[in-house]
C-alpha cells in the first residue's frame, strides 16, 4: 500500500508541476519563483534531515553529486520557468516525458554504454516526429512559441545530462540528503539570476494563485515528489518507475485543459500519441528466450 500510495504521488506531482510552473510565474518573476520554491524546499528538508537524523555528506564526492543535481535542478528548471510564458504547460510535460530517450541517448555517447539498436532508434525517430507534430500546432502557442521550444530543450538536455553525470559517481548518499545538497547549490543561483534579471520585489503585485502555487511546488514538486520518487525507484523495478513518464504527459494535457484553458487539438492528439508509442517501445525489454539443455 506504501508503494501504490508513493507511486501515485509521484504521477500526480508530475503531472500538476507544468502547471505549477506556469501559475507561479504569472505574477511573480520566474527567477523569483524558482527562489522561492527552492528555498521552502530547502528548510523543510533540513528540518527532515535533521528529525530523521541523515547525515548531510560535504566531502568532494558529495560536493561533486550535489553539483551534478543541481544541474537539473536550476538549469532544467529555470529553463522550463521561462517557456511557460510560450508554450502550454501540456507541451512542456510532453517535451520533459521525452528525457528518458535525452538520457539514454546522453548516456550512450558520454558512459560507453551498450550500443543502442535499430528498435530504439526507430523509437526515437517516432517521438521525435511526435513532437513535432505538436509543435507544429497553433492553437497551443504564444507568437514568440520558438523561444519556448527552445527553452524546453535546453531544459530536458540539462535534466538528462544532470542525470547522467550523477551516475558517474560512486558514492552512497541518503536521497533526502543528495536533495537538500543539492538545493544548497541550485537556491543561491536562483537568487543570484534574480538580481541580475530583474531585482525588484513588487510583492503589491503579486497573485494569491502564484504565490500558492510556489508554495505547491516547493512543498511537493521539490520535496515530497523527490522522496516519493526515489522511494519507489527502491521498491520496483525501472521499468515499471519509466511508465510515470508515459503517464504524466496525459493528466498534464488535461489538467491543462480543464484548468488553464489549453485546447486539446487533433494535432496534439495525434503527435502526444506518437511520443507516448516512441517511449513504450524505447523502453521496452526485449526478452531473451531461455534456453533448455537436454541431457
Amino acid at each position: 500500500m506504501k508503494v501504490a500510495i508513493a507511486y501515485l504521488t509521484v504521477v500526480l506531482v508530475w503531472s500538476t508541476t507544468p502547471l505549477g510552473l506556469a501559475w507561479s510565474s504569472e505574477s511573480v518573476h520566474p527567477s523569483m519563483a524558482g527562489f522561492l520554491r527552492m528555498a521552502i524546499a530547502l528548510v523543510l528538508g533540513s528540518v527532515l534531515l535533521r528529525f530523521w537524523r541523515i547525515k548531510l555528506p560535504l566531502d568532494g564526492q558529495a560536493f561533486k553529486l550535489y553539483a551534478y543535481s543541481s544541474i537539473g535542478l536550476f538549469g532544467g528548471m529555470f529553463a522550463s520557468y521561462l517557456a511557460a510564458a510560450y508554450i502550454s504547460t501540456g507541451m512542456m510535460s510532453l517535451a520533459f516525458g521525452m528525457s528518458p530517450i535525452v538520457t539514454g541517448v546522453l548516456a550512450y555517447k558520454l558512459l560507453d554504454e551498450p550500443k543502442m539498436g535499430i528498435r530504439k532508434w526507430l523509437a526515437i525517430s517516432i517521438s521525435v516526429i511526435g513532437m513535432c507534430i505538436v509543435f507544429s500546432d497553433k492553437v497551443n502557442v504564444a507568437d514568440n512559441a520558438w523561444i519556448g521550444m527552445l527553452l524546453i530543450a535546453f531544459g530536458v538536455v540539462s535534466f538528462s545530462f544532470s542525470a547522467v553525470l550523477i551516475k558517474t559517481v560512486r558514492i552512497q548518499i541518503h536521497p533526502a540528503a543528495t536533495m537538500v545538497g543539492s538545493m544548497l547549490i541550485a537556491t543561491p543561483l536562483y537568487l543570484m539570476t534574480w538580481l541580475i534579471m530583474d531585482g525588484t520585489l513588487p510583492t503589491e503585485t503579486w497573485s494569491v494563485k502564484s504565490l500558492m502555487s510556489i508554495v505547491y511546488l516547493g512543498v511537493f514538486g521539490s520535496l515530497i515528489g523527490f522522496i516519493c520518487y526515489f522511494y519507489v525507484l527502491q521498491k520496483l523495478t525501472t521499468s515499471s518507475v519509466s511508465l510515470i513518464t508515459m503517464m504524466t504527459p496525459v493528466f498534464a494535457i488535461l489538467l491543462g485543459n480543464g484548468l488553464n484553458n489549453e485546447a486539446i487539438t487533433l494535432n496534439v492528439v495525434i503527435g502526444a500519441s506518437a511520443i507516448i508509442f516512441g517511449l513504450a517501445l524505447y523502453q521496452q525489454r526485449i526478452r531473451k528466450p531461455k534456453v533448455v539443455l537436454q541431457n
